[in-house]
């Protein structure tokens, strides 16, 4: 069974919009860059059509992970999760019980995880346990340093 990508309905069309410009003005392009280094003579020692060839395989490595997820996608919702409860799209604000720092997170699905923004997937460990929890929750995370503990302050969709 193929893996399932739960993204949001925005991030749908920013992959379609991807693939589009992919199959066609990216696809031009390469192949432009692929006829001008033929032009360049011997094959074998054309670093320029090797390196266009290889912009060719990576262009359509791109269009075959996009249209797997396309067609694996499952659409969230921000109903999809009852009032309150953590779930994908909704924004928590945490405090670290042992450094007692505040810290907001947002819970996307994998597709769209940045941790350097903190958009954390569904996924991952905190992820995992966020998840159905709901203010005031207290939520235990296995981490590779050891259990975090979290108390949930506030829930948004």
């Amino acid at each position: 069974m193929a893996k399932e990508y739960k993204i949001t309905s925005s991030r749908l069309k920013e992959l379609e919009e991807e693939l589009n410009y992919l199959k066609t003005t990216r696809e031009k392009e390469v192949a432009e860059q692929i006829k001008e280094a033929r032009s360049f003579g011997d094959l074998s020692e054309n670093s320029e059509y090797d390196e266009a060839k290889n912009e060719q395989a990576k262009l359509y490595g791109r269009i075959a992970e996009v249209e797997n997820i396309l067609a694996n996608a499952v659409i969230i919702e921000e109903s999809d999760d009852p009032a309150g409860h953590v779930g994908l799209g909704c924004k928590v604000r945490v405090l670290d019980l042992d450094t007692e720092e505040e810290e907001e997170y947002t819970i996307v699905g994998s597709q769209e995880a940045d941790p350097m923004n903190f958009c954390i997937s569904d996924d991952s460990p905190f992820g995992r346990a966020m998840v159905g929890k709901r203010q005031d929750d207290v939520v235990e995370v296995e981490a590779p340093v050891g259990v975090l503990r979290f108390r949930i302050l506030n829930v948004e969709k």
